[in-house]
């Protein structure tokens, strides 16, 4: 087996569409887009074009079984995408081929993302009694399920959702039931925006959208984005990285494909839109996004923490709260203090705003917490709060370096808050504070601050860049050691679920005060 290639392999099995646009064909290109190496498992032949399909003919499911053992006794699969499955042997076949590649010792085990192809455009079912109750054995080897609200409705055997809400709820009954990660795909409502969600039993995790494009060429869609998802996740290790990445890609694609001509009914997206420009996907050359995907694992921490989960689920004791409170309001002092700094070092009269604006409003957070919260007692900063304070400080004789060093507080915060935001309720014990993490002023500053240190990174040497990236890099373990410092965090405290790892989901419509607060 060749393992000196680092390209990541990417795995589809689903039905051919001989117009190019869905299934097989849809799921090369969206691998290929996404920067993968794709091949093929067919599970069943269609006749098919732009204006419907003709006819249907499923190979023995024998040599489905065939065509996998003969990729993965030779190449490394990196994560898997399914689509169409058009019958109850194929899925068991499949089924019993995935619990050996993904029982095997000593192999990395590769990701699955399966799309439920369901239901037909007309609305009826594709698949028998046999085959549903099939397919639901199926997702125990899935590590994400995709689902259109269709077919997220009959997997949850609830009525199709007409709103938003409705569609996260049945998600959410669907993770819990089969343990695995659903994304919510809002494209069948009517909607201004284009909603999609990463979502387990305790919530929404991750949730982008976009606009809605004018236009009926959206054949393949489904397909597409799962194959785009399951790519960036083996590029990423990251789910929610690889939904911003993917979401990102299809908007531009669903919007460009009206450039092209291809049959009289619905046309397929335009997968290579950018390539064809001559343009890399943003992500490839965007350094602060490499930034972000590089500390991952730090993100992913910060999810699995005893902490946030318990602020997130309301189980949080009270002195774990106060104590957190308390030693946040101890560093956002001297996180203005550094701020204050970094406008004297800015070169340019906007830099020096944003950043004297931004010290101006840690100041005023940390009066309301003490007046508000802590009774004016003043804790000692623990060992955690000092060793970050002082990391600040010494970045502080360098703008650029400083700039870097700043950026996380607000980046990781608005990423963290995003989900924290999400689970707020009425009852929840911790209401009013949840509800601070939700503001469209603190999504501003927040994409100021990334644009501002983008552009420092872009004007400076290597060496600088270097140092940047150093103190990016730091301050981002930091943020993770200051959260994990309450005794939610202490050693025996209960661990996160089984899918905790590879849940360092990248922010999107983050949330927060007009000033970071961890």
């Amino acid at each position: 087996m060749n393992t000196m290639n680092s390209t990541k392999n990417i795995l589809s099995i689903a039905g051919s569409d001989p117009s190019g646009g869905a299934g097989i064909q849809a799921d090369l290109k969206s691998i290929a887009a996404a920067g993968g190496y794709g091949m093929a498992a067919i599970s069943a032949l269609t006749a098919q074009n732009t204006r419907g399909v003709r006819a249907v003919h499923v190979p023995p499911a024998g040599f489905l079984t065939e065509q996998l053992l003969a990729i993965s006794e030779d190449i490394s699969i990196d994560a898997i995408k399914i689509g169409m499955l058009a019958n109850a042997q194929v899925i068991d076949e499949l089924g019993t081929w995935l619990a050996q590649i993904r029982g095997a010792a000593g192999t990395a085990v590769p990701a699955v993302v399966l799309d439920p192809v369901m239901v037909a455009t007309s609305g009826d079912s594709l698949l028998d009694a046999a085959a549903d109750a099939a397919l639901r054995r199926l997702f125990v080897h899935a590590d994400v399920i995709t689902p259109n609200i269709p077919e997220l409705a009959v997997l949850a055997r609830s009525p199709e959702a007409a709103d938003w809400d409705s569609a996260v709820s049945q998600a959410r009954m669907l993770a819990a039931e089969y343990d695995v990660l659903v994304l919510a795909k809002g494209g069948h409502l009517d909607s201004e925006r284009c909603r999609d969600a990463l979502i387990d039993a305790d919530g929404v995790l991750l949730e982008v959208e976009s606009r809605r494009h004018a236009t009926g060429n959206t054949h393949g869609t489904g397909c597409s984005l799962s194959a785009a998802l399951a790519t960036h996740y083996a590029r990423t290790g990251n789910w929610g990285t690889a939904l911003r990445h993917a979401k990102d890609w299809l908007s531009d694609a669903i919007s460009r494909a009206d450039e092209l001509s291809v049959g009289s009914g619905h046309g397929p997206i335009n997968h290579f839109a950018g390539l064809w420009d001559g343009i890399r996907p943003a992500q490839a050359h965007d350094p602060l996004a490499q930034w972000w995907e590089r500390i991952s694992p730090i993100r992913a921490g910060i999810d699995e923490l005893g902490f946030i989960r318990a602020l997130k689920d309301g189980s949080l004791a009270r002195e774990d709260f106060e104590d957190y409170l308390g030693q946040d309001a101890l560093y956002l002092r001297t996180y203005a203090r550094c701020m204050s700094r970094a406008a004297e070092l800015a070169p340019d009269t906007e830099s020096q705003r944003f950043w004297a604006a931004s010290a101006s409003g840690c100041l005023e957070e940390e009066l309301k917490l003490h007046r508000g919260r802590l009774d004016e007692r003043v804790p000692e900063p623990s060992a955690t709060t000092t060793a970050y304070l002082n990391h600040l400080l010494a970045a502080s004789h360098d703008y650029a370096v400083l700039a870097a060093a700043l950026l996380p507080c607000f980046w990781i915060y608005q990423d963290t808050g995003t989900r924290l935001a999400a689970a707020n309720h009425e009852a929840h014990p911790y209401t009013d504070w949840l509800a601070t993490y939700s503001s469209p002023e603190f999504d501003a500053a927040t994409a100021a601050a990334i644009d501002l240190v983008a552009g420092v990174h872009a004007g400076a040497d290597a060496r600088a860049r270097a140092a940047m990236w150093r103190a990016f890099e730091a301050s981002s373990a930091h943020e993770l050691a200051f959260f994990a410092q309450t005794a939610a965090d202490a050693p025996g405290a209960a661990a996160g679920p089984k899918r905790a790892a590879g849940l360092g989901l990248a922010g999107a419509a983050g949330h927060g005060e007009p000033v970071p607060v961890r």
